[in-house]
């Protein structure tokens, strides 16, 4: 049967091999210079993809921070720069996020800027979320998870105040505890592995469904009508050494949200994160690489029959077993 795309053999999913832990004696460590854990950004390859968004911003802050030998620092200073092209009545990049904050029409103290400073400045005990909701700043660390988690907070401002906010109150509700609750597991999945995704209603019925062929492959050429924000910043990181499993969490952007006016969509976030829908886990699995045009693989229909990645849901699965 015909559905758009060649039939080949099965593929598997990709595996990873796992990092080792190293044991480190203390007195030979400190005799040892001191190594950038940042040198990692210039490992990102720019040109894929699910990077395009992320590029014109991402890219000299990557530079900088490798210059400053600081994450922190270099994200630090696109706040200083957007403050002065702000004030010049500039419209360069850096000052993308703080242009965006005042043409949604919100208050600027909503979404004051925060400040990243080293992680070392975190008190022993306390919680980050409350950390960063008492003195609006970002504990940082030099890596690339600290890095698109500094990004992001530059590209949807109202959105990751919202998600702190929602995390304090939910911290100052229940206290810390060794189980978060559902809300905070949702805020944390939110931060960390959200696709926000503008598509057709037969093509969210489709995933909803777990039909992967009629998604990816029947549907295909309805994908060029849909558009994809990776807000996660954990789901970005993965895909610096991307593999065939990586799985984002879809939540889906209401229709009438242009999904290309990222102001317009931060604002909407600021409105449509509540405790009370983020409870249900709103999120639709999406293995990421099976989008169109983000490997080449999946140009045959094979690609999607690797129940590994691409899972049925569990109904189904009973069904046909």
């Amino acid at each position: 049967m015909a559905r758009g795309l060649k039939k080949t053999a099965s593929t598997t999913a990709a595996t990873l091999t796992p990092n080792t832990a190293r044991c480190s004696n203390t007195a030979a460590d400190a005799a040892k210079p001191v190594i950038f854990g940042g040198a990692v950004l210039a490992n990102i390859d720019w040109t894929q993809p699910w990077f395009a968004p992320w590029r014109e911003l991402g890219e000299p802050t990557a530079q900088q921070a490798l210059q400053l030998q600081s994450v922190a620092e270099a994200l630090n200073a696109i706040t200083d720069a957007a403050t002065r092209e702000v004030s010049a009545g500039s419209g360069d990049i850096a000052s993308t996020a703080s242009v965006n904050t005042i043409r949604a029409g919100l208050s600027l103290g909503d979404a004051k800027e925060v400040k990243f400073v080293p992680q070392s400045a975190l008190p022993d005990g306390q919680a980050y979320e409350d950390f960063i909701f008492k003195t609006g700043q970002v504990p940082t660390r030099d890596g690339l998870h600290d890095f698109f988690n500094g990004l992001c907070w530059h590209r949807f401002p109202l959105a990751k105040r919202r998600l702190n906010q929602l995390q304090a109150a939910e911290i100052e509700a229940q206290g810390i505890s060794a189980t978060r609750g559902p809300v905070r597991d949702a805020l944390t999945l939110f931060d960390e592995n959200v696709v926000l995704m503008h598509a057709p209603d037969e093509v969210w019925a489709a995933l909803q469904a777990r039909d992967w062929l009629k998604l990816f492959v029947d549907l295909r050429e309805q994908w060029q009508h849909v558009h994809l924000v990776l807000f996660g910043h954990a789901l970005v990181e993965k895909l610096i050494t991307p593999y065939k499993s990586i799985t984002g969490h879809v939540y889906r952007i209401a229709n009438d949200i242009n999904p290309y006016d990222e102001a317009a969509l931060d604002a909407w976030l600021v409105q449509d994160l509540q405790a009370a829908k983020l409870a249900t886990k709103p999120y639709e699995p999406l293995p990421v690489l099976g989008v169109p045009g983000w490997c080449a693989d999946n140009a045959e229909w094979a690609y999607y029959e690797d129940t590994n990645v691409f899972r049925p849901k569990r109904q189904i699965a009973e069904r046909l077993a």
